[in-house]
């Protein structure tokens, strides 16, 4: 059966809004953008969630507001609503959300002829939501698109039912309801966009923790073994850390060019999915800390606050982000230092503090390079301006080439001619650090970079020959 066969003239096709018309939660869409704005959300909600959900509905409504614009809208609903409309036929937006909420989207998308939320003491769900229909548009006079059991007592009542994104034993239940129900396709998040949402490219960076047992020239079995368990711990917590910034800039993401297909800014994976793979990859990651020492523990708990509060707060500082950043890759520095108990010395935590500040510029240089081509005057949820790449853009050089001075310092010190047989052959690794950093700025400048360093120089092949001529470096000045 379609649509076809319903009568335009007597049957007004009523829109639910959450998971339906739009690809996510309106309710943890308000909750997590509140979050940005308001570092004091969380326990704000609490507190709210007390006197019922709507309350909360209306509290973070307070505390910012969604832009409908960006929302991710199901491309199946508006082209029914579409079909309805041109055979003459009234659409109403009926949600739980507040009254707000639906009276922008509404107005936004301009399809529909009435819009209704939640709005004094009822919330606009299930029973209540049934009622309010049966006394709107009369008893078996509207047909109603939805995806969840709170719908049940809606298509009790209704001539006609849709579903979207549900399971055959769903869509049964819907069938024994209303006869010839439709169901439009379902929308099934792949095992594919969760791995992609937690991020595991970004693990190399984690791979710093192995840094001071290298450096150190500390090759023993149980060392690697120690130096790993830093990896997995920082690895599952940096995935969680990864998914909570994604949240939190759902708003931001949506109007990047690139950023935009996320999983999460695209819809792909559901909100609430994401609300609970944060405090479960966090929790995994600091069990296996504790497996490694309470020293790894503690630098972890650090990083982990530091991560939580960049993304709520700092990220949004002029500079202030570029430090945190900065501190967030020395971290794990420190890290592989707690985990395996080999010291980091005062020549690799400078040069680690310049070089990351380097990279943390470039990051920022990227985006303001691609605001100014996209013709946008600001960074989004940034603290920057489009007008600042050029400052950004000499703090990335300077850092780039202090780091490098450090390390042919480093190069001439007591302790490498303890080290190293041949220390000589690490000039060579400034002259090939000298090179890429340098060439990591023109590529920036040009707007060929990555939104992330890390990920540019994996996919990169000069990036990658680099790397593997300062390995070969750094092995032929230790055995030679």
């Amino acid at each position: 059966m379609s649509i076809a066969n319903w009568n335009p003239s007597k049957l007004t096709l009523v829109v639910d809004l959450d998971d339906t018309l739009i690809q996510t939660d309106s309710l943890l869409e308000n909750f997590w953008l509140a979050w940005s704005v308001k570092w004091q959300t969380p326990i704000e909600a609490v507190r709210t969630l007390a006197r019922g959900r709507l309350a909360l509905k209306q509290k973070l409504g307070e505390i910012s507001a969604i832009d409908p614009a960006r929302l991710p809208y199901n491309p199946e609903v508006l082209a029914l609503i579409e079909q309805w409309r041109e055979r003459g036929g009234r659409v109403a937006l009926v949600t739980g959300a507040t009254q707000a909420m639906a009276d922008a989207v509404a107005l936004h998308l301009g399809i529909f002829d009435a819009a209704h939320g939640s709005s004094g003491s009822i919330n606009l769900t299930g029973a209540r939501k049934a009622r309010f229909l049966d006394e709107t548009f009369g008893p078996g006079g509207y047909s109603y698109i939805g995806d969840a059991p709170a719908d049940f007592p809606v298509w009790q009542g209704a001539a006609g039912a849709i579903t979207i994104n549900s399971s055959k034993a769903f869509q049964a239940k819907v069938e024994r309801l209303v006869a010839d129900a439709i169901h439009l396709p379902a929308r099934k998040a792949r095992l594919a966009d969760y791995i992609q949402a937690m991020r595991p490219h970004q693990w190399l960076k984690n791979v710093l923790v192995f840094l001071p047992m290298l450096a150190a020239h500390q090759f023993g079995l149980a060392t690697a073994l120690q130096a790993v368990l830093g990896f997995l711990a920082f690895s599952l917590v940096a995935s969680a850390t990864y998914i909570l910034n994604d949240l939190l800039d759902l708003s931001a993401d949506r109007a990047h060019p690139r950023k935009c297909l996320r999983p999460f800014a695209s819809g792909r994976i559901r909100l609430v999915h994401g609300t609970w793979m944060v405090p479960v990859l966090g929790a995994a990651g600091a069990l296996v800390a504790l497996a490694g020492g309470i020293e790894l523990f503690a630098v972890l708990c650090l990083y982990s606050a530091l991560t939580i509060i960049y993304s709520v707060k700092l990220k949004r500082l002029a500079m202030i982000d570029i430090c945190a950043l900065a501190v967030l890759y020395t971290l794990r520095v420190l890290a592989g230092s707690a985990a395996t108990g080999v010291p980091s010395s005062l020549w690799l935590l400078a040069f680690s503090m310049f070089f990351f500040f380097s990279l943390a510029a470039v990051k920022r240089y990227a985006e303001l390079v691609d605001g100014a081509a996209t013709g946008r005057s600001i960074a989004t949820g940034r603290g920057y301006c489009v007008d600042d790449r050029s400052i950004v853009g000499n703090i990335m050089v300077s850092s780039g080439l202090v780091s490098v001075l450090v390390l042919a310092l480093y190069a001439n010190s007591e302790p490498v001619q303890q080290l190293y047989r041949h220390p000589e052959f690490l000039w060579g690794v400034c002259l090939v650090l000298l090179f890429w950093s340098n060439r990591i700025a023109l590529m920036t400048h040009r707007g060929a970079m990555h939104d992330d360093p890390v990920v540019f120089a994996m996919r990169d092949r000069t990036s990658l020959c680099c790397g593997l001529i300062v390995g070969l470096l750094a092995f032929a000045g230790t055995v030679a």
